[in-house]
């Protein structure tokens, strides 16, 4: 999507639109940094100012924000949690209503997979990735990255070792979601425009039959074992859980007149799936082993990028509009702290410090 952050999220502890008034960056943001990351830190992509934003997920505060290029848009952590990918645009930005036409050409030299050194809390370098790259997704070894090119209706394999892209594949238009399975063979890559998610094989270097879902699907987040996929459509307002050995959609989970699902994540006990929604302002929780919904909580504005902390007691939504983030007590449903981050904040990825730090 042009004008709004996806979701993907990030998890590597296991565990998004612009617009809207543009207030400086907090104070803190600048001080300097300490020598260690957070034990949990929650990294946030921020569209518009062109940012990482690092809180202190015990603390709640900004500890450092630290530049990236063009629109940083989705985020993953490596399997080791020591590098954050982070997918980079020289697209303009096109909210609803705006002609096309009239937008100034991209900038193809600022696409690319930015990668941020963790502990250093830097951008060492970026690769290559096709042109604009929207959600990225990491491989299981490491080794791989896999990126939704948005404008050329592709995804992209890039190797890490060498930043080359090794292999692309043409998919529905508007490719945003992008999720490996919990196997690590398949890749999953949803098309807005094509209300599909299209299948990945990894080894053979093919792509399986589209799976039909609801309009604009916008994430894909799997049950632990991989039996099923959920994936939100935005303009249907549901969820639509697919069978990943048969690759068929099984259910459909309704969440009401006018909500908008975005972003999604799963619980580290996967007993929860936690839904962002947008226009609706709402986080919901779903029971995976009833497919049925929980509850739902209010938190800023156009939420999309959402975490779970490692514990499964929190959770945190990117809220674009607002240039915030909502932490949320899982257990009563209240937003217990609201944190001003940079511009268009768009993705967010939960991560526990590496080994050693």
């Amino acid at each position: 999507m042009r004008n709004l952050p996806s979701v993907l999220v990030a998890l590597a502890w296991l565990s998004v639109s612009c617009g809207g008034s543009t207030p400086p960056a907090p104070q803190n943001a600048e001080t300097p940094a300490p020598s260690k990351p957070p034990a949990i830190g929650i990294y946030v992509t921020n569209e518009t100012s062109g940012d990482l934003s690092i809180i202190d997920a015990a603390t709640l505060d900004i500890v450092a924000t630290i530049p990236l290029g063009k629109r940083p848009r989705g985020i993953v952590a490596s399997p080791d949690r020591t590098k954050l990918y982070v997918a980079l645009s020289g697209s303009p930005s096109a909210p609803p209503g705006v002609d096309e036409k009239t937008l100034p050409p991209p900038d193809r030299t600022a696409d690319g997979i930015g990668v941020v050194d963790i502990v250093q809390r830097k951008l060492i370098t970026v690769l290559k990735s096709g042109t604009d790259p929207e959600v990225v997704a990491v491989s299981h070894d490491g080794k791989s990255l896999y990126a939704a090119n948005e404008d050329a209706a592709l995804a992209s394999i890039i190797d890490v070792a060498s930043g080359h892209i090794t292999d692309s594949f043409k998919i529905g238009e508007e490719p945003e979601g992008v999720s490996v399975h919990p196997d690590g063979t398949h890749v999953y890559v949803t098309s807005e425009e094509d209300g599909a998610v299209y299948v990945i094989d990894v080894a053979a270097r093919k792509v399986l039959k589209p799976v039909k879902v609801g309009p604009r699907p916008r994430s894909v987040a799997f049950t632990l074992d991989g039996a099923r996929a959920y994936v939100p459509s935005e303009n249907a307002g549901t969820i639509s859980v697919i069978d990943t050995k048969r690759l068929v959609v099984t259910k459909t989970i309704r969440l009401g007149e006018g909500i908008r699902p975005m972003g999604t994540v799963m619980s580290p006990d996967g007993s929860r799936l936690y839904v962002s929604t947008g226009r609706s302002k709402m986080v919901f929780t779903i029971d995976t082993a009833t497919d049925k919904v929980l509850s739902s909580a209010e938190v800023g504005q156009r939420p999309w990028g959402i975490g779970v902390s490692p514990d499964g007691k929190m959770i945190f939504t990117a809220n674009g509009p607002s240039n915030d983030v909502s932490a949320v007590d899982i257990a009563t449903g209240q937003v217990t702290k609201t944190i001003a981050v940079g511009r268009g904040p768009w993705g967010l990825a939960v991560v526990a410090a590496p080994v050693g730090n």
